[in-house]
This record gives C-alpha cells, sequence and structure tokens, in this order.
C-alpha cells in the first residue's frame, strides 16, 4: 500500500499505481503538445502563412507560459488540492486544444497555444507532488522512473504522432485527438487518485507572480524577435504604443533582455524581503540552501537548453532539404522514443548500481555523444535515415537522465514542501526549454541567413536585390520556400547553395546544443554524493 500524505495524516490508497497510471496519461499528453508541433510547423507554414516569427511563437509561447506559470499553480494545488487543480487543467488544456485545432490564422493559433500551457501548467507540478507523496520506499523509485520514461517516450512520439496525423489527416487533428484523451484522464483520475494538499499557505504574492512572468515573458521575446528587430542596432522599426525604436537605433532587443534580466533580479530581493517579513511568498528561496535542490536546478535548466531545442530544428531541416512528408519525419524522431522508453524503463535497476545521480550524468554523456553524433550525420546528399542511430542514443541518454533528474533534485525536500519544490523544478525545465527554442532557433535562422547570403554572393547572374530576396525569403520561410523554388528551372544552383546552408547552420545548432548539455554535465559534479544508507530505504526526509 503507498501513502498519500495531507495536512492531516497520512491515509492509505488502495490503488496507487492506477492512480499513477491516470495522471502518466495526462502527463503524457501536456508533454506530446510540447514536442508534437515542430514536425507539424511546415504544414502550419502553408496553411495559415506562418512566419519564421509565428513558427518560433507556436513553440515558445507553450513553454514560456508552461514556465512562467508553474510556481504560482504550484502554491494553489498545495492550497486548494492537487487533484482539483490537475482536474481544472485537463478542462483548460482541452479548451486550448480545440481552439487550436480550429485556428484560421497565426495570431489565433499562439494564443490557443497559450491556452493550452495555462492548462498544461496547472497539471505538471500538481501530478509531481501527488507521486511524490503518493509512493513511499522502493516504489517512489520506481514511480520515478517511470514518469521519466513517459516524459522522454512522449517528447518523442510526438513528432510520430503529428507526422502520422499531418499525412492522413491534417495537423489540426493533433490538437483535437486531445479531447478523449484529456476525459478518459480525468475520468479516470476522479476514480483513483485521492485529494491531497500541502501545507497551509496564506495570502498570496501577485506581485511576484508579474515580476517572474514579465521577466521570462521579455527575455524570451528578445531571444525570438532579435532576428527581426537586430540584436544590438535595430534593423526595423518596432512600435507599441508611446514605445518606438527606428531603424538603425537601438534595437528593442537588448532593452528587453535588460528589463526582463532586472526584473527577475528584483524577483529575487521581493521574495527575500517577503520571507523575512514573514509573508506568504512566491518562490520559497529556503529550498535553495538544499545543496542537491539548488545544485540539481541550475543542471535542470542548462540540460533543457539543450535537450528538446534541437527538436525544433531537425523536422524544419528534414522536410526543406530533403523533401521528406510529415509521417516519415514523425518515424525517424520517433527513434527517439525507442532509446528513452528502453533506458527509462532500466533506469532504477541501473540507479541501484551507480546511484541516481551517476544515472543522471551517464544520461547526460549520452546526450552529448547523440547530439554531437546528429550534427555529423547531417548531410545534403545522405539520407536523413542514418539519424535514427544517433537519435536512438540521444533517446537513451534522455531516459536515464529525465527518469532520476526529479527523483535526485527532491531527494533532500521535505515532503510537504514537495508541491512548490516540484513546480519549482518544472519552472527551471521549462524556462529552459523555451530559452532553448528561442536560442537554437536564433543559431539555425541567423547562420542560416549569413551563409546562404555569402553563399549566393558567389553565384554569378545574380542581382543584389535578387540575393537578398532570396535570402529573405528562404530564411523568413523557416527554410520552407527551398521546396518552392526547387520547381523553378534555372534555379538549381541557389537551390543547392540553400540547401547546404540549412545544413551547415542545423549543423551549429547540434553544436550549440551538445555545449549545453555538456556544461549541465559538468555542473551536475557540485550535487553531493548518493547516500547508500539512504538510497536503500528511500526514505522521505521529514518535514
Amino acid at each position: 500500500m503507498a501513502q498519500s500524505v495531507t495536512d492531516d495524516r497520512p491515509t492509505t490508497v488502495a490503488h496507487p499505481w492506477w492512480a499513477l497510471v491516470s495522471l502518466l496519461i495526462g502527463l503524457s499528453m501536456i508533454i506530446i503538445d510540447g514536442s508534437i508541433v515542430n514536425v507539424l510547423l511546415p504544414d502550419m507554414v502553408e496553411d495559415l502563412g506562418l512566419t519564421q516569427t509565428d513558427a518560433q511563437w507556436v513553440n515558445s509561447i507553450y513553454s514560456l507560459l508552461f514556465a512562467a506559470l508553474l510556481i504560482t499553480v504550484g502554491l494553489l494545488a498545495d492550497k486548494y488540492g492537487r487533484r482539483l487543480l490537475f482536474l481544472s487543467g485537463i478542462a483548460v488544456f482541452l479548451l486550448g486544444s480545440l481552439a487550436s485545432g480550429s485556428a484560421q490564422d497565426p495570431s489565433f493559433l499562439i494564443a490557443a497555444r497559450a491556452v493550452q500551457a495555462i492548462g498544461a501548467a496547472m497539471m505538471l507540478p500538481s501530478s509531481i507532488a501527488v507521486i511524490n507523496v503518493l509512493f513511499t520506499g522502493r516504489q517512489r523509485a520506481v514511480a520515478f522512473g517511470l514518469w521519466g520514461a513517459v516524459f522522454g517516450g512522449a517528447a518523442g512520439l510526438g513528432p510520430l504522432l503529428g507526422g502520422w496525423l499531418a499525412e492522413d489527416f491534417s495537423w489540426r487533428w493533433a490538437f483535437l485527438v486531445n479531447i478523449p484523451v484529456g476525459i478518459i484522464a480525468a475520468i479516470m483520475v476522479m476514480r483513483t487518485v485521492p485529494e491531497n494538499h500541502g501545507p497551509p499557505v496564506k495570502g498570496f504574492d501577485p506581485v511576484g507572480v508579474l515580476l517572474s512572468a514579465t521577466g521570462l515573458g521579455l527575455i524570451v521575446y528578445a531571444l525570438i524577435e532579435g532576428q527581426d528587430f537586430g540584436w544590438w542596432t535595430a534593423i526595423a522599426d518596432f512600435d507599441l504604443g508611446p514605445i518606438h525604436f527606428p531603424t538603425g537605433g537601438l534595437s528593442v532587443v537588448p532593452v528587453a533582455l535588460a528589463v526582463g534580466a532586472l526584473l527577475l533580479g528584483a524577483l529575487v530581493w521581493w521574495e527575500s524581503r517577503r520571507a523575512h517579513t514573514g509573508e506568504a511568498a512566491l518562490v520559497d528561496l529556503s529550498l535553495f540552501g538544499i545543496r542537491r535542490y539548488g545544485f540539481g536546478n541550475v543542471v535542470a535548466l542548462v540540460v533543457s537548453l539543450g535537450e528538446f531545442g534541437i527538436l525544433f530544428v531537425l523536422p524544419l531541416w528534414m522536410q526543406s532539404v530533403h523533401g521528406t512528408d510529415p509521417l516519415t519525419t514523425g518515424v525517424i524522431l520517433a527513434s527517439l522514443a525507442i532509446g528513452t522508453l528502453a533506458s527509462g524503463g532500466a533506469a532504477r535497476h541501473v540507479s541501484a548500481l551507480m546511484g541516481p545521480t551517476q544515472v543522471v550524468r551517464l544520461g547526460m554523456g549520452l546526450e552529448v555523444a547523440g547530439i554531437v553524433l546528429i550534427g555529423l550525420t547531417l548531410s545534403v546528399t545522405r539520407s536523413p535515415w542514418w539519424l535514427v542511430i544517433p537519435l536512438i542514443i540521444y533517446g537513451l541518454g534522455l531516459g536515464f537522465a529525465s527518469a532520476q533528474l526529479t527523483n535526485v533534485v527532491l531527494a533532500d525536500v521535505p515532503a510537504l514542501k514537495s508541491g512548490q519544490a516540484s513546480a519549482m523544478t518544472s519552472t527551471f525545465r521549462q524556462v529552459g526549454s523555451a530559452l532553448g527554442a528561442a536560442i537554437l532557433g536564433a543559431v539555425l535562422f541567423s547562420g542560416l541567413g549569413t551563409i546562404l547570403g555569402d553563399d549566393l554572393a558567389q553565384e554569378a547572374g545574380l542581382t543584389d536585390a535578387q540575393r537578398t530576396q532570396l535570402t529573405d525569403q528562404v530564411q523568413s520561410s523557416a527554410g520552407q520556400a527551398i521546396i518552392g523554388l526547387e520547381q523553378i528551372p534555372g534555379l538549381e544552383p541557389v537551390v543547392d547553395d540553400a540547401k547546404q546552408a540549412y545544413t551547415d547552420a542545423a549543423r551549429a545548432t547540434a553544436w550549440v546544443a551538445a555545449a549545453f548539455v555538456l556544461f549541465g554535465l559538468l555542473v551536475s559534479f557540485g550535487l553531493p554524493k548518493d547516500d547508500p544508507a539512504r538510497e536503500s530505504t528511500h526514505e522521505t526526509p521529514p518535514a
């Protein structure tokens, strides 16, 4: 029997594993929708006329709001009930899914993805907190191992599902299919998951919510819009009410980055002040005094920068350079799930031999190797099917790292603070994912424009205006214009240059992604050594 911890006394749960299955069904839905759009973007670009920036925002708005709201809804879950927030999150997520599947223009799609993100933010920390208190002893390690396997496997299966739906039906069904899945998950949660709460929370911290959401929003906005407005000098006018940044002057991008950083600094000061005066705080900074928790969250942030950002690049590259259809693209990317599910399922056994922290390091090492091999495999002439082996290796690493990282980070956290602690850990991961997509997207498209511009300058018979037009066309369409250019007689050299430039830019993003994960691996050596006595009993630290 498992134990469910509440503010009162632990109560017995008759079927904890069915409760876990219920939570994982809902979890898989929100994780899949974090990666499913990668393979759908080319169809969205064609159907709705998405620009390069729109494509990045369809991805990033989900991760951004997801990250910005996790801590807030984690506190609400502790206060009002984790099951209640999970079920409410399902309802909001399904509303956003219905709106996404019905979108007729880019703005509406981005707004609908934002609604999805709100629902997902309500679900994730609630599920982790429930698992953290529902299971004890060795069962807890197994439960988190399954959670990690589903987390990584769902991210890998997302492109396959998206490719199949886009190929045989429509990209819209990638969102609409959530409706029956979400209803099933909600019914199962209501029947199997007991309600549980965290410690009493008095008051609310609206200033903290505003500072965190605005600060993160400005930073990600700057990274996404840097290509359009210029990284330092403005290359296009920016107008928002009384705010005006003219072409040739200082760009809005460094200003947004600076203000965002200042707001996050103000958030730390504000939360410290509220904790000192005994007021309700959005962030319990005392948790970062726990060495394993503090270092673990830095690892989660840095690794997430590189982990899923590469999945944004590969579908666009395959479909633009090799003309692969969505289903084929999804099948290739789904090889990631083979490795993830295999290592996620084996993580508990490997952890018993090596310790969970060493398993996390093993996973990150395999991730670095997989990403490097991906970069080396990218080629205009070589079939994208050669990516399967590197993706399996990458998936093996992702499964090992994801299966145990949450367990490692929360190992020394008091049980009654697990809701807020897990929410902050999820926030670090999602911030990393959002920034990773933005940074790697910027590297990809900036590199594509620069390399292609230089290559076209060597082509005889093209005027400067034509070179600029062709470069902008390929860059602004996220590479999809290459497919159309192939149909125009006489442009074969331009198409060859565009494909090679896209490949070179994609390879550069792989090196950046690998560097992020490698840095996370190095940071992980700051984690304290595993305690064999604790690992043998898997006792939860007292509240």
